[in-house]
């Protein structure tokens, strides 16, 4: 409203130039580590397709389901945890340690908690199907309890690089764990369908995005061999996926899983919308200096709920040290309310719509999946991509494309490899069970990283 008229194209191209000292405007272009094209600029010229894809709306009001991750093997403990949450503004919880493994600690660990009312959702890697069965029995046939078995071996034996019994044993018996229970519990969701694994072993997004939807197809083809029909498999199934602190990629991964479910459900025939979990990522986390997780963590949320997903669950921010005590798991819970409450991110639908930039990501990052989904599918799905080694060295080039970003100072570790604090503040943590199940390895192991343990070991 000066009444100066304004710059022309070339007049703004002409200003650039001389910014970029006559270097090509191309050299503002980067790639990822799924080869994607990242512009310096995004503009309606560019062809971008808008782009819509917001979570189910709620009811009740809440724009997602704030969950929290309680670990722990005493019934007693859990409990204490789980209530604490409740009553402090947690919709539902993770459950994960040695009580799942038999009703009568479980039962102790949900003694006063209505499951009508607040999800329980289970964390029993392989163990699923008698983790699912423990739950069940302490629900005690309630039709309207809100069940989360979250049962996921494929993920299990990626990890592990092997299972107690064959894969293809273990999901039979997840499938038919879910068909057994499906009557008794209507509200009930079954199968984790996770990316997670691929993520926190180094994976880029698009690999991440593969998995999740390679893991949905077996899911659903083991339920279906055991009796059920796909469209009650597909609304049994939730997809997990991974938020970190690049919050842009984190909430166009989130957009893209939906244009990618869209895609499944109608090869598949059938119209159920998706549920998506978003769980902070591992791999970001420093353990030195624990402090500035809690930006990361922030950010990671950020990336779940402008992103749209129907439950964000955030770790403590000493996690890489150990398991959460209370004033880190008041901390992940308090973040998720500031996001919610103060920040008012889920009053619109999909805030991340319009943005020519992440409409654009968002397209790349499904096209990109979708690309990779479908060379899983043509080596016999993800079980036998795993077995036949096609997955774990993609996943490692993309973990050497970051870690070599990493070492050469184009990308930063706040507090580790940027701004390193000499005076590190002690955080309470508390010692995190790393027992596991020995197993007889079949295939190479998706094993979790965390970027900043090396350049942590080398400052010691």
């Amino acid at each position: 409203m000066t009444g100066f008229p304004a710059p022309t194209p070339l007049e703004w191209r002409e200003v650039a130039q001389k910014a970029l000292k006559d270097r090509p405007i191309e050299s503002l272009m980067h790639l990822d580590a799924d080869q994607l094209v990242t512009r310096p600029l995004y503009a309606g010229a560019t062809g971008v397709q808008p782009i819509f894809a917001p979570r189910p709306s709620d009811s009740e009001g809440r724009a997602w389901d704030l969950r929290t991750l309680v670990e722990g093997d005493d019934a007693e403990a859990v409990n204490a945890a789980f209530l604490t949450d409740l009553e402090n503004g947690a919709a539902s919880v993770v459950l994960k340690g040695r009580v799942l493994s038999d009703s009568a600690p479980l039962s102790r660990a949900l003694e006063g908690v209505a499951l009508e009312l607040a999800p329980v959702a289970l964390d029993a890697g392989i163990d699923g199907p008698d983790a699912a069965n423990a739950l069940a029995v302490v629900a005690k046939g309630s039709p309207r309890a809100q069940l989360r078995f979250h049962m996921d071996p494929v993920s299990a034996f990626a990890e592990a690089g092997g299972a107690p019994r064959s894969v293809e044993e273990h999901l039979s018996l997840a499938a038919n764990t879910a068909a057994r229970h499906a009557g008794a519990y209507p509200d009930a969701t079954f199968f984790l369908a996770s990316g997670r694994v691929a993520h926190e072993a180094g994976g880029s997004a698009a690999q991440e995005l593969a998995f999740a939807a390679s893991s949905v197809v077996a899911h659903v083809k083991a339920a279906v061999e055991a009796g059920l029909s796909v469209e009650a498999a597909l609304r049994g199934t939730v997809v997990g996926l991974s938020v970190d602190a690049e919050y842009f990629d984190g909430l166009a991964k989130v957009r893209a899983m939906r244009l990618i479910w869209a895609s499944l459900t109608k090869a598949f025939d059938v119209d159920v919308p998706a549920v998506i979990e978003a769980r902070s990522s591992r791999r970001m986390l420093s353990a030195r200096d624990p402090w500035p997780n809690l930006l990361r963590l922030t950010a990671a949320g950020f990336a779940g709920a402008v992103g749209g997903a129907d439950v964000v669950v955030l770790d403590g921010f000493t996690r890489a040290s150990g398991t959460s005590d209370a004033f880190a798991r008041r901390q992940a819970r308090n973040t998720q309310l500031v996001l919610m409450e103060e920040a008012n991110l889920g009053r619109v639908d999909d805030p991340a719509a319009g943005s020519w930039y992440l409409d654009a990501r968002t397209r790349d990052l499904a096209e990109a999946g979708w690309a990779e989904f479908q060379m899983i599918e043509a080596e016999g799905g993800l079980v036998e991509a795993l077995k036949g080694s096609v997955i774990q060295p993609r996943i490692a080039r993309a973990r050497a494309v970051r870690e070599a970003a990493l070492t050469n100072g184009a990308a930063q570790i706040i507090g580790v490899t940027k701004y390193v604090d000499a005076d590190v503040r002690p955080a309470p943590v508390e010692a995190a069970d790393k027992a596991g199940v020995a197993v007889e390895r079949v295939c190479e192991p998706l094993t979790p990283i965390r970027f900043a343990a090396a350049f942590e070991e080398a400052g010691q």
